[in-house]
């Protein structure tokens, strides 16, 4: 029977009005789904556009979730070597998750979790648990649908427990990985299933290479190809390159990608990630992606975040340099930020706060032990005075195991001793623990039993509940992991800290919360030992009674702390974290006492 007029008018207006309908039905617009996929190369900055969307779409008044699906086989990022893959983001709920859950915490400023992060080990691991409790009913079980249905799961999951109207969904790797061919299916699958409701964008590569001087798009048009061959079509392309790219490659991309040219968006270089909303704002990425999946075009309230760029931006007044003494800088003949990134994080953000500039030196902790065991006795102090040189300001980080240990021991002590702002994150803490005990309370053997089990004065050792979990070896997900409360003490520098830069979850109980991430932890046999001789406990858990935070009185020292926590994964650009706050001020106040002894006053 055809089809009059008056019939094709009323289908025109219905289709448009698919999602009002929902809306009036179920009281909510259906999920919106953004899958945001790499190509070319890895590293291209995925996580951060992710973050920069997901910004935007919660600024314009959206609920939105991210998650990221990682390739590896490991059930998380706790047991990867830094150097291979980054600093494991460690989550409030104790989760040891993927540097890019960092950047979603720091852009959306909400706290992530475990349904925030997948990795194909996860994955598999939970469809064969399934099959072992013959939850599929004898069916034959394989990679699709079982493993795809399982990634659509965990979207889902991450949805109704946010009750979100929006998901983000980082693919992890670069299109054409045999390793993520799952969740390019999962993303396909989906997409055929809620029509309209899905949009594609790709992050890719435009290189400019230095012999021919002009950007090349095969390399992003072979990656749609790839994308194309898997059944998907990206809805926008998001360029990577060192400038802007021009209207010429737009078109050139446009016309072999089967796309339209205003939906190739250029993401260039630039000094901090920070900027990458505003430059995606620029573009109408937000707004293009809202008419593309029927939703209400909002404008977001950028009025915060420009703010925080001007402030960045700004000319800083002031400059102090920090050692940081860690033992994950190398891969090959390269060094890397990647294996401390929340650290450089955390004191990027208190440094702008206090409009300053921050140098960092990086120093290899087996360096300082290599140096240091090849100098005579008499020399020692002076060596490692061109090694360390004289720093604003001292920091040792987290780290595990034998292997430099003995260096930055070393250099906590060097920065006891010449009144240098030091601070200790985790290991940094016990090791600080381990200088003082030899050179202050003069037990010249002391030592963490995680480097020593034989030591005779174990002033670090392994928590009792960690017994079992060595003796197993389980390792994965064993720790002590995620936030813990501790009572700050009041009178203590610690409490200042807080109290000043308003860290306390609970002022009335002098209760603050950070992040863990260990298994050995100071020995309180050994606490009048160092009580007496002026090393102070200013914090301890409130539910074990175990040390979280040391310090050095402001008689003893300018600022000597080391905190058993991380507050550097509680640090955002917005809040800072008060700890980071304060070391940057003691610091500044380091920078004019150089200033005043170079001057003779």
């Amino acid at each position: 029977m055809p089809i009059d007029g008056a019939w094709i008018v009323l289908i025109v207006l219905i289709v448009p009005l698919s999602n009002r309908f929902d809306k009036l039905t179920t009281g909510k617009l259906r999920t919106k789904y953004i899958f945001v996929s790499g190509g070319v190369i890895s590293g291209i900055g995925k996580g951060t556009t992710v973050a920069s969307i997901a910004f935007l779409l919660k600024s314009a008044g959206y609920k939105v979730s991210p998650i990221k699906f990682e390739n590896y086989l490991n059930i998380d990022a706790g047991t990867i070597n830094p150097i291979e893959h980054g600093d494991p983001f460690l989550c409030e709920d104790g989760t040891e998750a993927d540097m890019d859950i960092g950047s979603y915490e720091k852009f959306l400023h909400e706290d992530m979790g475990r349904n925030n992060f997948v990795t194909m080990g996860l994955i598999y691991k939970t469809v064969i648990d399934r099959e072992r409790r013959f939850e599929y009913n004898g069916e034959d079980v394989e990679a699709i649908p079982y493993i795809t249905d399982e990634v659509v799961e965990k979207i889902d999951r991450l949805v109704k427990k946010n009750n979100s109207d929006i998901a983000i969904i980082e693919l992890g790797g670069t299109a054409g990985e045999y390793q993520n061919v799952l969740y390019y299916e999962a993303a396909r699958i989906l997409t055929l299933k809620k029509p309209g409701d899905v949009v594609h964008v790709h992050v890719t590569y435009v290189p400019t290479p230095g012999h021919l001087g002009e950007p090349k798009t095969k390399p992003t048009q072979l990656s749609v190809k790839m994308l194309n061959s898997m059944g998907i079509q990206p809805d926008f392309i998001v360029t990577r390159s060192e400038k802007l790219l021009d209207q010429r490659r737009k078109d050139r991309l446009a016309l072999f990608c089967n796309m339209h040219t205003e939906d190739i968006i250029s993401s260039p270089d630039i000094p901090t990630i920070y900027e990458i909303p505003m430059i995606l704002h620029s573009q109408s990425l937000d707004e293009k992606i809202m008419k593309k999946l029927s939703l209400k075009i909002r404008k977001p309230d950028l009025v915060k975040w420009s703010n925080l760029l001007e402030r960045l931006k700004k000319k800083k007044k002031k400059i102090i340099e920090i050692a940081i003494v860690g033992k994950y800088f190398g891969t090959g003949d390269y060094q890397l930020k990647d294996s401390y990134a929340a650290l450089f994080d955390a004191i990027d953000h208190a440094a702008w706060n206090l409009n300053t500039d921050v140098k960092t030196k990086w120093i290899d902790a087996e360096k300082i032990e290599s140096f240091y065991a090849k100098t005579s006795e008499n020399k020692k102090e002076e060596a490692l005075k061109q090694i360390i040189d004289k720093p604003d300001g001292i920091i040792i980080p987290i780290g595990w195991g034998k292997r430099g240990a003995e260096g930055m021991i070393i250099a906590a002590g060097f920065a006891r001793r010449n009144k240098i702002p030091y601070l200790g994150l985790c290991y940094g803490m016990q090791l600080a623990v381990v200088s003082f005990a030899r050179d202050v309370l003069g037990f010249k053997d002391a030592n963490t039993t995680e480097n020593n089990k034989f030591t005779k004065y174990p002033v670090i050792h392994l928590m009792p509940k960690q017994k079992k979990n060595m003796e197993k070896r389980a390792y994965g997900g064993t720790m002590r992991l995620g936030a813990w409360d501790a009572i700050v003490k009041k009178g203590t520098r610690a409490y200042e800290i807080y109290d000043k830069y308003n860290g306390f979850v609970n002022k009335s109980k002098n209760l603050t919360s950070e992040r863990h991430r260990h298994r050995y932890e100071f020995n309180d046999k050994y606490t009048g030992d160092f009580e007496k001789n002026g090393l102070m406990i200013s914090a301890r858990s409130v539910v074990e009674k175990l040390a979280e935070i040391i310090e050095l009185p402001k008689d003893k020292h300018p600022f000597y702390l080391g905190t058993q926590g991380h507050p550097e994964y509680k640090s955002r650009p917005l809040t800072p974290h008060p700890i980071f706050l304060a070391f940057i001020e003691a610091c500044l106040s380091s920078t004019l006492r150089h200033k005043a002894n170079k001057a003779g006053l």
